[in-house]
């Protein structure tokens, strides 16, 4: 059971964006639309009245939520998410790296050129159509097995070099969790420091993520364009994960928060579908900062 969730900030086009998704990659789906309500907006979401809040989609088993939302927030290289081609696995993985590389790059931005790297005989880190930034790596076969999706977090700008101490920190906070690969910068690489993060990666819930520090200046850092959503299994624990990640108070609202760092999260109750079937949960969802799952009634 996948317990943490990205979600994709969309402006308008979250439905077009998933469709998009499930057509490029392979055994990919959209397996749910939940739409906003008729009536009872506020006045800046009333152009969204019965049409899409969210669409879920599925690539390879992994579960992401696309929000169709505003322009308010967009979406930067400063969460991505590597898509590991395993040779071990796929006898074609190069191939169809790029075959999918082409469909990603077309009408997007190419971060890095597909080509011959260090860490990678074959790799590239393209920006797609609609923003959500890609690494697209042939994995090492003789190394141990990573999914083909890891959500991949950049520390720059405000949160330059703070990715060990992300990564010890969410470790921490989340049981059962594990440090894996962890590879340093032996010397100063543009504004990361010797002993700061080249590559970490980190095993929460079963799920891998990982973490970099910049090693060249960059004009962003995290926001809500990527959130990872926390499913809660009751309240109890969605006060223990709220307790620990929330650390803006101006950023906490319907159960969104920013953690030290300014990664963006979302702790919800695992039945939080179920939970907006209730009278007048919208309105009593947009009156929350935490989400208190009885108010609902």
């Amino acid at each position: 059971m996948q317990k943490i969730v990205p979600n994709l900030w969309f402006d308008h086009t979250a439905a077009e964006a998933a469709a998009f998704y499930a057509a490029v990659f392979p055994n990919a789906r959209v397996t749910d639309t939940q739409l906003y309500p008729d009536e009872g907006l506020l006045d800046f979401q009333a152009e969204f009245a019965g049409k899409e809040i969210t669409v879920s989609f599925e690539i390879d088993g992994y579960r992401f939520i696309a929000i169709n939302a505003g322009p308010e927030f967009k979406v930067n290289p400063s969460v991505s998410f590597m898509l590991n081609f395993d040779p071990s696995r796929d006898p074609q993985a190069r191939e169809h790296l790029d075959q999918l590389w082409a469909s990603l790059a077309a009408g997007g931005q190419v971060l890095m050129p597909l080509g011959e790297y260090p860490h990678s005989p074959h790799y590239g880190w393209v920006q797609d159509r609609y923003g959500i930034s890609w690494q697209l790596i042939l994995s090492n076969a003789e190394g141990e097995p990573r999914p083909f999706i890891v959500p991949t977090m950049l520390f720059c700008s405000t949160a330059q070099n703070r990715a060990a101490e992300a990564a010890a920190f969410y470790v921490d906070t989340f049981p059962g969790s594990r440090i894996g690969t962890d590879v340093r910068y032996p010397a100063q690489a543009g504004p990361a420091t010797p002993g700061s993060v080249m590559f970490t990666d980190i095993e929460l819930f079963g799920q891998w993520f990982a973490l970099m520090d910049a090693s060249v200046e960059q004009d962003y850092t995290f926001n809500c364009g990527v959130s990872l959503m926390v499913e809660c299994d009751d309240q109890a624990e969605l006060d223990r994960y709220w307790a620990a990640l929330s650390a803006v108070p101006e950023a906490e609202q319907c159960g969104w928060c920013a953690d030290k760092f300014g990664l963006s999260w979302q702790v919800v109750p695992a039945k939080l579908g179920d939970l907006m079937l209730t009278a007048d949960s919208f309105s009593k969802l947009m009156g929350m900062k935490k989400i208190e799952i009885a108010a609902f009634g």
